[in-house]
Protein backbone atom coordinates (compact mmCIF):
# COMPACT_ATOMS: atom_id res chain seq x y z
CA UNK A 1 0.00 0.00 0.00
CA UNK A 2 1.28 3.72 -0.57
CA UNK A 3 0.31 4.91 2.46
CA UNK A 4 -0.72 3.80 5.89
CA UNK A 5 -3.67 4.72 7.46
CA UNK A 6 -4.80 6.84 10.08
CA UNK A 7 -6.61 5.34 13.14
CA UNK A 8 -7.28 6.69 16.41
CA UNK A 9 -6.65 5.91 19.82
CA UNK A 10 -8.74 3.13 20.80
CA UNK A 11 -7.91 1.76 17.06
CA UNK A 12 -4.59 1.72 17.00
CA UNK A 13 -4.67 -0.27 20.66
CA UNK A 14 -7.00 -2.91 19.13
CA UNK A 15 -5.09 -3.62 16.42
CA UNK A 16 -1.77 -3.87 18.86
CA UNK A 17 -4.09 -6.48 20.78
CA UNK A 18 -5.07 -8.37 18.21
CA UNK A 19 -1.97 -9.13 16.86
CA UNK A 20 -0.17 -9.87 20.54
CA UNK A 21 -2.47 -12.23 21.31
CA UNK A 22 -2.69 -13.95 17.71
CA UNK A 23 0.89 -14.49 18.44
CA UNK A 24 0.92 -15.39 22.85
CA UNK A 25 -2.68 -16.71 23.11
CA UNK A 26 -3.10 -18.65 20.00
CA UNK A 27 -5.86 -20.60 21.58
CA UNK A 28 -7.78 -18.15 22.52
CA UNK A 29 -7.55 -16.33 19.06
CA UNK A 30 -9.74 -15.05 17.61
CA UNK A 31 -11.20 -12.61 20.26
CA UNK A 32 -14.65 -11.98 21.39
CA UNK A 33 -15.64 -8.76 22.83
CA UNK A 34 -14.95 -9.31 25.84
CA UNK A 35 -11.85 -11.24 25.16
CA UNK A 36 -10.88 -7.98 23.22
CA UNK A 37 -11.95 -5.53 25.98
CA UNK A 38 -9.83 -7.12 28.47
CA UNK A 39 -6.59 -7.26 26.40
CA UNK A 40 -7.17 -3.61 25.76
CA UNK A 41 -7.55 -3.00 29.52
CA UNK A 42 -5.19 -5.01 30.70
CA UNK A 43 -2.40 -3.89 33.01
CA UNK A 44 0.74 -5.49 32.05
CA UNK A 45 2.45 -4.08 28.47
CA UNK A 46 -0.31 -0.97 28.02
CA UNK A 47 0.82 2.55 28.25
CA UNK A 48 -1.52 4.43 28.92
CA UNK A 49 -3.53 2.35 31.31
CA UNK A 50 -7.73 2.22 30.09
CA UNK A 51 -10.60 1.23 31.70
CA UNK A 52 -12.69 1.28 27.88
CA UNK A 53 -16.37 -0.48 28.42
CA UNK A 54 -17.32 -2.84 25.88
CA UNK A 55 -19.18 -0.36 23.80
CA UNK A 56 -15.98 1.81 23.18
CA UNK A 57 -14.29 -1.33 21.99
CA UNK A 58 -17.39 -2.51 20.00
CA UNK A 59 -16.65 1.17 18.09
CA UNK A 60 -13.02 0.96 17.53
CA UNK A 61 -13.31 -2.66 16.15
CA UNK A 62 -16.10 -1.36 13.76
CA UNK A 63 -13.90 1.36 12.86
CA UNK A 64 -10.52 -1.06 11.84
CA UNK A 65 -13.34 -3.39 10.18
CA UNK A 66 -14.32 -0.14 8.04
CA UNK A 67 -10.25 0.51 7.34
CA UNK A 68 -9.90 -3.35 6.49
CA UNK A 69 -7.48 -3.69 9.30
CA UNK A 70 -10.15 -6.33 11.44
CA UNK A 71 -12.59 -8.73 10.71
CA UNK A 72 -15.67 -10.69 12.05
CA UNK A 73 -15.19 -14.53 12.03
CA UNK A 74 -18.24 -17.09 13.79
CA UNK A 75 -15.89 -20.09 14.68
CA UNK A 76 -17.57 -23.29 14.73
CA UNK A 77 -19.07 -24.33 17.92
CA UNK A 78 -18.87 -21.11 19.47
CA UNK A 79 -21.66 -18.81 20.52
CA UNK A 80 -20.34 -15.18 19.67
CA UNK A 81 -18.46 -13.29 17.32
CA UNK A 82 -14.89 -12.67 17.49
CA UNK A 83 -12.50 -10.34 15.59
CA UNK A 84 -9.29 -10.76 13.65
CA UNK A 85 -7.10 -8.20 12.17
CA UNK A 86 -6.05 -8.03 8.36
CA UNK A 87 -2.79 -6.18 9.63
CA UNK A 88 -0.51 -9.09 7.66
CA UNK A 89 -2.44 -8.20 4.59
CA UNK A 90 -3.77 -4.54 4.72
CA UNK A 91 -0.32 -3.43 5.98
CA UNK A 92 2.02 -5.72 3.76
CA UNK A 93 4.20 -6.11 6.86
CA UNK A 94 5.48 -9.71 8.59
CA UNK A 95 5.39 -10.73 11.61
CA UNK A 96 8.71 -8.96 13.02
CA UNK A 97 7.25 -5.71 12.06
CA UNK A 98 3.93 -6.28 13.21
CA UNK A 99 4.90 -7.12 16.33
CA UNK A 100 7.33 -3.97 16.58
CA UNK A 101 4.62 -2.00 15.59
CA UNK A 102 1.86 -3.44 17.92
CA UNK A 103 4.37 -3.12 20.78
CA UNK A 104 4.75 0.85 19.56
CA UNK A 105 0.82 1.18 19.57
CA UNK A 106 0.55 -0.54 22.93
CA UNK A 107 2.89 1.38 24.89
CA UNK A 108 4.14 4.58 23.37
CA UNK A 109 7.64 5.65 22.46
CA UNK A 110 10.53 3.07 23.28
CA UNK A 111 14.52 2.83 22.51
CA UNK A 112 15.44 -0.10 20.16
CA UNK A 113 16.81 -2.44 23.18
CA UNK A 114 13.41 -2.09 24.86
CA UNK A 115 11.08 -2.64 21.40
CA UNK A 116 13.57 -6.09 21.03
CA UNK A 117 13.32 -7.41 24.50
CA UNK A 118 9.61 -6.48 24.58
CA UNK A 119 8.37 -7.59 21.40
CA UNK A 120 10.66 -10.81 21.53
CA UNK A 121 7.28 -12.45 23.25
CA UNK A 122 5.66 -11.92 19.69
CA UNK A 123 8.42 -12.75 17.02
CA UNK A 124 11.81 -13.76 16.54
CA UNK A 125 13.51 -10.97 15.92
CA UNK A 126 17.05 -11.21 15.82
CA UNK A 127 19.83 -8.86 16.64
CA UNK A 128 19.88 -5.03 17.58
CA UNK A 129 21.29 -4.49 14.02
CA UNK A 130 18.34 -6.72 12.43
CA UNK A 131 16.09 -4.97 14.65
CA UNK A 132 17.36 -1.19 13.37
CA UNK A 133 17.13 -2.77 10.10
CA UNK A 134 13.10 -3.57 10.37
CA UNK A 135 12.82 0.16 11.76
CA UNK A 136 14.25 1.66 9.05
CA UNK A 137 12.68 0.19 6.54
CA UNK A 138 9.13 0.74 8.70
CA UNK A 139 10.35 4.68 8.48
CA UNK A 140 10.91 4.69 4.83
CA UNK A 141 7.04 3.31 4.66
CA UNK A 142 6.03 5.47 6.84
CA UNK A 143 4.94 3.47 9.54
CA UNK A 144 7.14 4.77 12.20
CA UNK A 145 9.87 7.35 12.75
CA UNK A 146 12.91 8.47 15.35
CA UNK A 147 12.72 10.80 17.89
CA UNK A 148 15.01 12.69 20.64
CA UNK A 149 15.50 11.07 23.64
CA UNK A 150 13.18 11.57 26.50
CA UNK A 151 13.60 13.58 29.34
CA UNK A 152 16.75 12.40 31.73
CA UNK A 153 17.96 9.57 28.60
CA UNK A 154 20.42 9.47 25.95
CA UNK A 155 18.80 7.02 24.02
CA UNK A 156 16.95 7.49 20.91
CA UNK A 157 13.46 6.29 20.54
CA UNK A 158 11.09 5.26 18.19
CA UNK A 159 7.25 6.22 18.05
CA UNK A 160 4.66 4.67 15.60
CA UNK A 161 2.42 7.24 13.00
CA UNK A 162 -0.46 4.97 12.23
CA UNK A 163 -1.61 7.03 15.40
CA UNK A 164 0.35 10.10 15.68
CA UNK A 165 -0.94 11.53 18.74
CA UNK A 166 -1.38 8.56 21.01
CA UNK A 167 1.32 9.38 22.99
CA UNK A 168 3.06 12.35 24.30
CA UNK A 169 6.82 12.51 23.65
CA UNK A 170 7.75 14.79 25.83
CA UNK A 171 6.53 12.69 28.66
CA UNK A 172 9.12 12.05 31.41
CA UNK A 173 10.81 8.50 31.84
CA UNK A 174 13.78 7.40 33.85
CA UNK A 175 17.18 7.82 32.73
CA UNK A 176 18.46 5.16 30.72
CA UNK A 177 22.12 4.77 29.25
CA UNK A 178 22.72 5.10 25.61
CA UNK A 179 22.38 1.98 23.70
CA UNK A 180 24.38 -0.79 24.16
CA UNK A 181 27.03 -2.50 21.06
CA UNK A 182 24.95 -5.20 19.95
CA UNK A 183 28.00 -7.80 21.18
CA UNK A 184 27.55 -6.34 24.73
CA UNK A 185 26.98 -9.46 27.03
CA UNK A 186 25.56 -7.40 29.88
CA UNK A 187 21.97 -6.36 28.98
CA UNK A 188 21.02 -2.55 30.36
CA UNK A 189 18.70 -2.12 33.49
CA UNK A 190 15.46 -1.15 31.27
CA UNK A 191 15.78 -4.73 28.97
CA UNK A 192 16.18 -6.98 32.34
CA UNK A 193 12.93 -5.12 33.37
CA UNK A 194 11.42 -5.56 30.29
CA UNK A 195 12.41 -9.16 29.88
CA UNK A 196 10.75 -9.49 33.97
CA UNK A 197 7.56 -8.04 32.18
CA UNK A 198 7.19 -10.05 29.41
CA UNK A 199 7.91 -13.20 31.85
CA UNK A 200 5.20 -12.03 33.58
CA UNK A 201 2.53 -11.65 30.82
CA UNK A 202 3.52 -14.63 29.76
CA UNK A 203 3.03 -16.34 32.77
CA UNK A 204 -0.75 -14.34 33.08
CA UNK A 205 -1.91 -15.47 29.66
CA UNK A 206 -1.06 -19.36 30.24
CA UNK A 207 -2.59 -18.90 34.10
CA UNK A 208 -5.94 -17.06 31.99
CA UNK A 209 -5.64 -20.18 29.50
CA UNK A 210 -6.36 -23.12 32.59
CA UNK A 211 -9.02 -20.75 33.96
Amino acid sequence: MSKPPQLNGHEARLLGVLFEKERTTPDQYPLSLHALTAGANQKSNRDPMTDWSEAEVLVGISGLMQKGLAGKVFPSGSRVEKYRHNARETLSLDDKKLALLSELMMRGPQTVGELRTRALRMAELGSLEAVLGDLANMAAAGFVRRVEPGPGSRAERWVQLLSPDLHALDQAREAVPSEPRASSAAPRLDERVAQLEARVERLEEALRSLT
